[in-house]
This record gives C-alpha cells, structure tokens and sequence, in this order.
C-alpha cells in the first residue's frame, strides 16, 4: 500500500524538479540577456563621448583659426592688403591642419549709404571697380572685401553677407555681444551661380574700432567682420573618420531634432538590429548656436559579450536539472555583477561630468595660449610674412602636443615620442638613431605642452644659426632622471656641435623668451646656456612633480 502511493508521489516530484530547474534556468537566461543589452548600452554609450570628443576637439580647433585670424585684424586694425592675406592663408596650409574648411574672409561694416567708401576699399585691395551687391535698403553694409581661396575673377567679392537672413542674424549677434556667433544651415556658394553650392555653415567675429568714440555715435565700433566658412560634410568626416573608425552611424542638427533642421548624416547608415534603446543623444553649443547630435551603432559595433550566451545557459539548465546549486551561484553573481554595473555608472557620471569641466578649462587656457602666441609672434614680427611663418609653426607645435594628449586621454606623454615629433616636423627628415639617448619618461599636459613649444623653437634655432641642416649629426639630445619620490627631476642636455665658436647673441628675440617662460614660469626650472668654441650646450632642469603654489611662490 505504502509502495503504491509512493510511487506517484516520487513520480510528480521528478516532474516538479524538472519544472523548478527549468522555471529558473529560462529565469536566469532572461536576466542574463537584459544584463548582456544593459552592458552593450554602457559600451555604445562610451563609444559615443569617444565620438564627441573628437567632434568638439575638431570644432575647437577650427575655431582657434577664428580667434587667430580675429587677433590679427585687430592688431592692424582692420587694414590688410591682398597679398598679405593670400600670404596668411597659404602659411596655415588648410588642407592638412584644418579639414573641412571651406575658406575664410573679412567684410566690410558701414551704414547703409556708405556703399562708396566700402567699394572704394574693394578698389584698393583688388585694383578693380565693384559694386557692392545685391541692392540692399538694411541698415547695415558688410561686403566681402577678402577671401581666401578665391580664383583669378575675384568671384564674391562685394557680395553682402547681411542681405541674406541667416547671415544676417549671426552677424547681429557678433556685432552686439563682441563674441563668435554661427549660423544655422546654409548653402555656401550662394554669392555666386557659377560656385557649386555645399551645405555648410559660418561663424562670425568682430573686429572693433580702438579710436575713441562720442557716446552720440549710434553706430557700433566695428569696423569689420572677420568670418570662417565650414563645409558640414567634409568637417565631421574629418573628425569621425580618423581611425581608428568608429562603430557609430551619426545625425547632426541645427536645434532640434527634426528632417527640416538636418546638418550632417553619417553615409554609414545605422544597424538595424538595435532598436531605439541604442540611440544616444547629445547638444553641444557651437558660437551660441545649439546644436543636437544623434547617435546610433552601425553594423561594426561589437556587444560585449554574444547575445547567444543567454540562450545556451538555458538548454544547459534544462540539460543538467542536477546542477541546482551551479545555478544559483551563477544568479548571486550576476546580482553581485548588476550592483558593481550600477556603481560604475553612477562614478562613469560624475568622472563625466568632472571630464566636461576639466574639458571647459582647458579649452579656455588653450584659447588664452594661442591669443597671447599670436599677439607676442605678431608684436616680434618685422612684416606679415614672418608672422605668418612663425606663427603656423608655433600653432603646428602646440596642435602636435595636443594630438599627443588627447591620443592618451590627457593622462600622460612620452618624452621620447615628443622629442621625435617636434624634431621630425622642424627637420623634415629621419631622426638618426644615436641623436635621442634616455630612459622613458612620461609627462603631465602641463610639460607636454611647455616642452613641445620649447623643443620646436630649440629645433628652428638649430636650423637657422647651427649646423644641423648640413649634418644631423651635430645634434645630440640626452635626458636622465635624478632624486626620489617627490624630488624627481628631469635633467636634459642639448648639444649641439659647430666647427667654429658659437658667440652669444646680442639680442633675445621672442623665441628665446618663449622658451625661458616656458621653463621657468610654467615648468618652475631652470635653463643655462654655453656657447663654447665647439658649439652650443642647453641644459634644461624641470621637476616631474609641480610643486603647489605655496612652494612656487
């Protein structure tokens, strides 16, 4: 009797064992899958601000060009021949440092009824009578009086930009806050019928009156606007096609997010195994515009781990209804493994959020560095050409630290690689395997910076007065690392070898003082020169821990 009820009994519990080890074998692969789409969202997210920090390093290049341009102007006052200007813009070599730049220029500004003081301007720069065009009742008057590239019939010039209604507000803007100001979307090529027309946008800055002025005087102090025209396609390219390529298919908009406001679309389209959980969205403000970014995978975008995973653990669990306690080992971790996933994204945030503010701030001293480089390179500057030389070169050396940090995620730079960067650059040419002796040295963004500048100027001397263009032998560049801990010191020697006696010279230029800055005012060191009857000896001594400002003062 006893046999006989127990055997349904064992029966229906073999039934209901199965049934609870399949119940949580689907339960766990379910949850595994939701973690593994949850993990993949975390990737896709990350690839994204990898995407927007080249977008905005790019933009903040192109824009360094703006306030360059802007300062020069300002110092001459507006007053620039043509020559001079074709000069400056063949100096930046566009095609290489700045991509997507369609050109850049500088307009007029007068009231409406100054027309022949303005085309009297576009006589003396160009040689050639023009009128301004289109006819225009606006108050105000802003021809183009320069822009590089042009072609031989001066096609745009004269043309005036506040005649048409999207120029015309981000040139108010630029005139009443005396700050960069962008357009929305337009067409460039507009001035002209017989300019292929691009999508594209500009940016505007004044350039404003030094001479004092009455307070009766209702017209603004500018006496100019200096302007930088971007082909949209051609721009983000540059920015999310350097390799390596990103899995990322992305959207640009002037505002909102709508098919009338569209800028930019990636020629990649998305994948269309990920739904709208894998788009990501992002604004930035460019020159006081909003812009909306929107991203989405393409089919190069890797998850994790494969969502196949989730589907053999549950016929394993089915397979194996013994491994119970194999089961709920798998579960605690993965409980274990959303609690740290939920950690990481709450200190991904706020390392974000302190990475944006570092971010601002760098952009700022960058944007104060190349202010004061253009204003000191142009006040030491006998004519434009020497400026514009000197001042691409110094721009070149500090876009090549730049490039060393943000490759390295601003953390640290190796001494050696920038040595061979700054040198190849001012060379031309392979370094000799004997002219870098010393151990590996990683570097802060302060130093890189600091020594990037100094090493190109170091090189430009060596070219112009040494005799390292005959023979790159002559140069020998070596480094140790003395002290302990905090008094580690970096101690680096610059010879440079000459078959007569190098004399001291009787003026120090900005270079010089650029150096002597660099090392004694940013770096806290020292520098000593000799120059000898065998040649010229720098000896560099900087501290690889900055002291704090209570120590430096």
């Amino acid at each position: 009797m006893s046999d006989g009820s127990a055997r349904p009994l064992k029966k229906f519990f073999s039934v209901a064992a199965f049934l609870a080890v399949a119940l949580a074998s689907l339960g766990l692969a379910s949850f595994a899958y939701v973690a593994s789409q949850e993990a993949a969202r975390f990737k896709f997210e990350a690839t994204v601000d990898d995407a927007m920090n080249r977008i905005e390093g790019r933009l903040d290049l192109q824009l360094s060009l703006l306030r360059s341009t802007q300062a020069l102007f300002q110092a001459r006052d507006g007053a620039m021949s043509r020559d001079e200007f074709n000069a400056f813009y063949d100096a930046l070599d566009v095609k290489d440092n700045f991509k997507g730049l369609r050109g850049i220029g500088y307009l007029g500004f007068g009231t409406h009824g100054e027309e022949p003081e303005l085309e009297n301007r576009i006589q003396q720069i160009h040689g050639v009578n023009r009128s301004i065009h289109p006819p225009s009742t606006q108050d105000w008057r802003t021809p183009v009086l320069l822009y590089e590239p042009t072609n031989t019939d001066l096609t745009g010039i004269g043309f005036d930009m506040f005649t048409d209604p999207a120029r015309r507000s981000a040139i108010e803007m630029a005139v009443h806050s005396g700050q960069p100001r962008a357009t929305g979307r337009i067409l460039l090529g507009e001035e002209s019928p017989e300019i292929q027309r691009v999508p594209g946008f500009l940016v505007f800055a004044s350039v404003t009156d030094k001479s004092p002025r009455t307070n009766t005087d209702p017209k603004p102090d500018v006496v100019g606007l200096v302007f930088v025209a971007f082909r949209t396609g051609d721009l983000f390219q540059a920015a999310l096609g350097a390799a390596p390529a990103l899995p990322v298919s992305a959207e640009v908009f002037d505002g909102a997010a709508s098919d009338e406001h569209l800028f930019y679309r990636s020629t990649v389209p998305p994948s269309t195994a990920y739904g709208d959980d894998f788009r990501v969205t992002r604004t930035i403000i460019l020159a006081g515009r909003p812009w909306t970014l929107r991203f989405r995978p393409t089919v190069g975008f890797s998850e994790p781990s494969s969502p196949t995973i989730p589907v053999l653990l549950g016929l394993f669990g089915l397979l194996l209804a013994g491994a119970v306690a194999l089961v709920a080992r798998y579960q605690e971790r993965a409980y274990e493994a959303v609690s740290q996933l939920h950690e990481t994204t709450e200190k991904s945030l706020l390392e974000k959020d302190l990475m944006l503010q570092e971010m601002k701030h760098r952009i700022k001293n960058s944007i104060t560095r190349v202010l004061a480089m253009a204003r000191q390179t142009a006040a030491h500057s006998p004519d434009l050409n020497e400026f514009s030389k000197s001042f691409a070169a110094r721009l070149q050396a500090m876009a090549a630290s730049q490039d060393m940090l943000t490759r390295s995620r601003w953390q640290k730079a190796d001494l050696r690689e920038l040595l061979e960067i700054e040198l190849g650059q001012a060379f031309g040419k392979e370094l000799p395997e004997d002219m870098l002796t010393g151990s590996m040295v990683l570097l802060d963004e302060t130093m890189t910076q600091a020594l990037g500048l100094t090493f190109h100027e170091l090189a430009t001397n060596a070219l112009k007065y040494g005799e390292v263009s005959e023979s790159m032998g002559a140069l020998k560049v070596s480094w140790t690392v003395t002290g302990q801990g905090k008094d580690r010191r970096l101690v680096l020697t610059w010879k440079e070898s000459s078959s007569k006696p190098i004399e001291p010279p009787t003026r120090i230029g900005f270079g010089t003082k650029l150096i002597d800055m660099n090392i004694e005012r940013e770096l806290y060191g020292t520098i000593k020169r000799e120059y000898g009857s065998d040649g010229l000896l720098v000896l560099i001594e900087v501290p690889l821990t900055p002291p704090t400002k209570k120590q430096a003062a």
